[in-house]
C-alpha cells in the first residue's frame, strides 16, 4: 500500500503509480502548473489576448491588417514572446507561433510559422 502525494490516502495499484485517482492527480499538477503570482498572471492572460487576436485576424496563414484594428480589439504591443530578424533586415514579433512585422502606413502583416 502507498499514500497518494495530493491527498494521503492509502490506495494499492501499479508499481510507479502515484495518486489513487484523476482527480488527486489533476488536483496536484493544477497546483504545480498555476500561475504564482498576479503579475504572472496577468502577463500570460495579456500574451493570450494578442494570440487571440492575431488567430482570429490571421485565418489564412499571411494577411494584412491596420494598427487601429488590432488596437480596437485590444492588442497590446508591448506583449509577445519572441522577435525573429531576417536576413534581409526585417523584424517580426511573435506570439508562439502567429507574428507580425509593421508596414508603411501603420499596416501590419501577419503571418503564421509553420511549426
Amino acid at each position: 500500500m502507498k499514500n497518494c502525494i495530493e491527498c494521503d490516502e492509502k490506495f494499492s495499484g501499479r508499481e510507479d503509480k502515484k495518486f489513487c485517482s484523476d482527480g488527486c492527480r489533476n488536483a496536484f499538477n493544477n497546483k504545480i502548473n498555476k500561475d504564482s503570482t498576479n503579475y504572472m498572471r496577468n502577463i500570460n492572460n495579456k500574451l493570450r489576448k494578442n494570440y487571440r487576436i492575431l488567430s482570429e485576424l490571421n485565418v489564412e496563414g499571411k494577411t494584412k491588417t491596420s494598427r487601429t484594428k488590432l488596437i480596437a480589439k485590444g492588442f497590446d504591443f508591448e506583449f509577445f514572446t519572441n522577435i525573429l530578424n531576417t536576413k534581409t533586415g526585417n523584424t517580426y514579433f511573435f506570439l508562439y507561433d502567429q507574428g507580425y512585422m509593421a508596414l508603411e502606413n501603420e499596416y501590419y502583416i501577419l503571418v503564421k510559422k509553420d511549426t
